[in-house]
């Protein structure tokens, strides 16, 4: 006999559902592309921003600031909307984003478009993962696939409309509105939640905050983002700040894991790490994070001094690679839906991202330029295939009480990665070109250059053909090998993935932990030994807050 409880167990069949849903999803996709966007829209209109405002010595800060702020909240968003409720948490950070983006449009100096950036970045990190935690609240896992490729999707448009729009901001009415368009957006995004987003009620108690795992989190948080930033770039990798930074964060960290193991809520809880699922995914997610911005960071400067064109033509010619991210992450997420198995996605992708990081690395020169696009489409065709399926196990992984944590750690250790992955590829970029600009330039070359490290696109397209090709060659003969470097880690994160356990997806939304299994034979299986009764017919019981119980026959 098997009997549900509506308030434990949702299903969305129900045609007006369904057309809810999708309200709901549009309402997000939108605060998802404003925290994609703001990763990227400054990056071409920075050298108007601090032209006009006076602030060359601070332009860092300008895109630190903000994802600082957005790697810090984000496990403080995804526990928080475990303990006392999503809706009000997803508005306010909405709310916080529209704050921070009032300070950036009315910034007059670098000060406040530096306060700007990291109070938009304090609601950024909440649009990200309170968007994922959502939709695992209203839709199951079995019919999540499509609509985590759909964010995916979002993810990779952001990556190249950013500097476009921009870009095209700068150019036309104003860098200002890449801060005031996010005002009516937000807008629509708050109406959307206040009026379709219904979400079950977590526990009336009051929640215990864990305030030092927050306190220390963001300590070590802190220092890896700006290790990451800072070194190599501002200080050098001996210098004592960059020694006190990674001396702060091991101290931090160990300390954080420390109050973990006592705290009554912990932000980050360590049980998580004892799921295999959980584990495997989440370093495969940080090795992502490591390969693809580590790759992009520096592709667009490749393509401006390797094929002489300018900053928003190297924005178009990335667009093959995330046409392709998009395709796949949204076909990966239908596929899933359909079939209900994942597992060889993001393992087949892995192996794809290597392929296509080997071709990169045998870049030269004289590669046509569609060649070119068409490794960076591998690339992106591997990405798709892997990002959002490897959250969907995370979220399988958990029932929903706890899907906002482990949607947060899983999301920030990406991003953790893609901080280091950028740092690795800079610093070994940077230290391969000095050492063969100086040894392949000749004393007169050297000196009709000028000074090396103010190189710009234009400056090289003026040089004599010969200088010119010596500094070309550099650039090519100093990015290429980073990128077969980073071959061996992907296909470590594939080896990881194998041994991902392939847990069918849930094709209801279970509120609460599991509180008891029972074992009941069906008329049909009567002649079966136990041990395949128990294999085939286990029902798991769930209870509500009210205390009732649903039985829910496991898939077999």
């Amino acid at each position: 006999m098997t009997t549900t409880n509506e308030p434990s167990v949702t299903t969305t069949s129900d045609p007006a559902t369904k057309r809810s849903i999708l309200l709901l999803f549009a309402g997000l996709m939108v605060t998802m592309l404003l925290s994609a966007l703001d990763q990227t829209i400054f990056s071409t209109a920075l050298p108007t921003i601090v032209g006009e405002l006076d602030g060359v010595n601070h332009m860092l800060w300008v895109t630190t600031a903000y994802i600082l702020a957005s790697t810090i909240t984000m496990p403080v968003y995804g526990k928080l909307g475990d303990l006392v409720g999503r809706k009000g948490l997803f508005i306010g950070a909405i709310s916080i984003f529209i704050v921070g983006s009032v300070i950036g449009g009315l910034a007059p100096d670098m000060t406040w478009l530096i306060v700007g950036r990291a109070v938009q970045g304090l609601g950024g990190g909440g649009l990200m993962i309170l968007s994922q935690a959502i939709i695992a609240d209203v839709v199951p896992a079995r019919e999540r696939g499509r609509y985590m490729g759909a964010i995916g999707g979002v993810f990779a448009l952001a990556s190249v409309a950013g500097p476009l729009l921009g870009g095209w901001f700068t150019e036309s009415i104003g860098w200002r509105w890449a801060f005031w368009m996010n005002i009516p957006l937000g807008a629509l995004a708050i109406f959307a939640a206040v009026t379709l987003l219904k979400l079950p009620k977590t526990s009336q108690r009051k929640p215990t905050i864990d305030v030092a795992g927050m306190i220390l989190l963001a300590i070590t948080s802190t220092a890896i983002v700006l290790v990451t930033t800072w070194g190599g770039t501002q200080y050098d990798w001996d210098s004592l700040i960059i020694i006190g930074l990674i001396a702060l964060a091991v101290v931090a960290g160990f300390s954080f894991v420390m109050v973990e193991r006592a705290a009554a809520e912990p932000i980050m809880p360590l049980h998580m790490f004892k799921e295999r699922n959980f584990v495997l995914t989440t370093t495969s997610g940080l090795i992502t994070g490591i390969a693809m911005f580590g790759a992009l960071a520096y592709m667009p400067t490749y393509l401006q001094m390797v094929t002489g064109v300018n900053a928003t033509q190297a924005g178009l010619l990335m667009i093959p690679m995330m046409g392709a991210l998009l395709l796949s992450s949204v076909t990966a997420g239908q596929l899933v839906s359909r079939t209900g198995r994942y597992k060889w996605l993001p393992l087949t992708g892995s192996i794809i991202v290597a392929i296509g990081l080997g071709l990169l690395s045998t870049m030269t020169p004289e590669l046509p330029i569609w060649i070119l696009c068409s490794y960076l489409a591998v690339m992106g065709l591997g990405l798709g295939m892997s990002m959002q399926i490897l959250v969907l196990i995370v979220q399988n992984t958990f029932p929903n009480s706890q899907v906002g944590t482990a949607t947060a750690s899983n999301n920030y250790f990406r991003q953790i990665g893609a901080s280091i992955g950028t740092a690795v590829v800079g610093s070994l970029f940077v230290a391969r070109l000095t050492e063969l600009l100086s040894t392949r330039l000749p004393a007169a070359a050297a000196g009709a250059t000028g000074d090396t490290n103010s190189l710009t696109p234009a400056a090289v397209r003026d040089l004599p053909d010969a200088v010119r090709a010596i500094i070309v060659g550099s650039y090519n003969d100093s990015l290429t090998p980073v990128f077969l470097y980073m071959v061996p880690l992907v296909l470590l994160s594939a080896v990881l993935l194998a041994f991902v356990k392939e847990v069918p997806l849930a094709t209801t939304i279970k509120r609460d932990e599991p509180t008891d299994t029972l074992v009941v034979p069906s008329e049909s299986d009567a002649g079966s030994d136990a041990e395949s009764d128990a294999e085939s017919h286990e029902l798991t019981t769930v209870s509500d807050q009210s205390g009732a119980i649903s039985i829910i026959r496991s898939q077999p």
